[in-house]
């Protein structure tokens, strides 16, 4: 049994309490106790001057895409290039703080594979929920590494197909998008039909479904056939609130993703990316302010590998929503507690809680004071082993 003395602990339910010890065996959280309860001769690790709260949870990455590429040179890479990439983002996302995340799509199989060596321990990383490929129409948004499906029948089929390969959730694709060069954001792509086959026999083999969707009847769409993430959510009307409150959907809003983009791409990205961004940006933050205030599910995901947008800032979501409106204890139930559930992962994830993994970062700062403190992570313990120590 190991014992860590916190001098300020929050837990990721929206609680915080101070000199508190964790008790920890086998990497996982086995009691919490007040510090006057323990024996006095009991030896612990002391961070009676730090704040330590559960570690973060990116619901929305990409493991394989570079941030920092050029198109071509990123489909230049070789498969050896893009396993490289894949490990050294699964350290980038670990040692800021990100103790599990969720990959929403990549070529071929390599997200299971990746998923699959981060259990084994052959890489480093943090925990790993993955979709595979991307289902999508044809042409349609990621059309070149998704599987492209028409009909009710192929989009049946390839789920299944996904299922087989050993995906943990279904992403479908409900609209266009900012990065496919011949698609719009607000254009509506899967019907709802075709999204309502996914979703069944994701649920019947007892995984969640997640779906890109930025226009209007796009997540309409994928809202009326069941589908458990909106990702992005550009375009949000009462309505589809309304609607979301209801089935209890989640909102991954990934605010980072366009941001990055107009703040650093001009001169350098392809103008179709510039001119979408530039065109959604505004409306995105109108539409996670008005969910926001309406009681819509809140998760924190990136998009991380979109342009400028690296795996290590996974805090700058949580900055931007407090810029936007959100107290900070809030943004870190977000990015802890709310993304667990979102992943379907919060039986063993996501709050400091006795059975739990012990998944755990330490600053050196109060982020409720200042929520860029996330920013800068002294230690991260992953099933409460130190992977990161500064």
């Amino acid at each position: 049994m190991e014992y860590i003395k916190a001098g300020r602990l929050i837990d990721g339910c929206g609680n915080v309490s101070e000199n508190m010890i964790l008790c920890i065996d086998e990497g996982k959280i086995k009691g919490i106790l007040k510090a006057e309860q323990m024996a006095k001769e009991v030896e612990f690790i002391d961070y009676s001057d730090f704040t330590i709260l559960p570690g973060l949870i990116n619901a929305h990455i990409h493991a394989f895409s570079p941030c920092d590429m050029r198109a071509e040179e990123e489909q230049a890479r070789t498969p050896l290039q893009k396993a490289y990439d894949g490990e050294r983002f699964m350290h980038d996302l670990l040692y800021s703080g990100v103790t599990a995340a969720r990959s929403l799509g990549s070529e071929g199989t390599s997200e299971q594979q990746l998923r699959d060596c981060i259990n084994n321990g052959t890489v480093i990383g943090p925990d790993l929920v993955v979709c595979g490929r991307v289902i999508t129409m044809s042409g349609g948004h990621g059309w070149s590494d998704g599987m492209q499906s028409d009909g009710v029948d192929e989009c049946r089929k390839n789920t299944r197909i996904l299922l087989r390969e050993g995906a943990d959730v279904i992403k479908i694709m409900a609209t266009g998008g900012v990065m496919t060069k011949g698609v719009e954001p607000g254009s509506a792509q899967l019907t709802m039909e075709e999204m309502k086959v996914c979703v069944e026999e994701a649920h019947k083999a007892g995984k969640k479904t997640a779906t890109h969707a930025q226009g209007n009847q796009g997540i309409r769409n994928a809202l009326n056939a069941g589908i458990d993430s909106i990702e992005h959510g550009i375009y949000l009307d009462d309505e589809v609130i309304a609607q979301m409150l209801r089935q209890g959907t989640y909102l991954v809003p990934t605010l980072a993703a366009p941001k990055c983009i107009v703040d650093h791409g001009e001169g350098i990205l392809p103008d179709y990316v510039m001119r979408k961004s530039k065109l959604v940006i505004d409306a995105h933050v109108e539409s996670f302010k008005r969910a926001y205030a309406a009681g819509v599910k809140i998760a924190v995901g990136t998009d991380a590998g979109t342009p400028y947008n690296f795996h290590d800032k996974t805090a700058y979501e949580l900055e931007l929503m407090v810029k936007y409106g959100v107290a900070p204890m809030e943004a870190i139930t977000f990015a802890t507690h709310n993304s667990a559930e979102c992943l379907g992962i919060e039986a063993d994830h996501g709050t400091i809680e006795v059975g739990k993994f012990a998944d755990l970062i330490v600053l050196e700062k109060n982020p409720l004071d200042d929520i860029t403190a996330l920013q800068n992570v002294n230690k991260v313990y992953k099933h409460g082993v130190l992977v990161l120590n500064r």
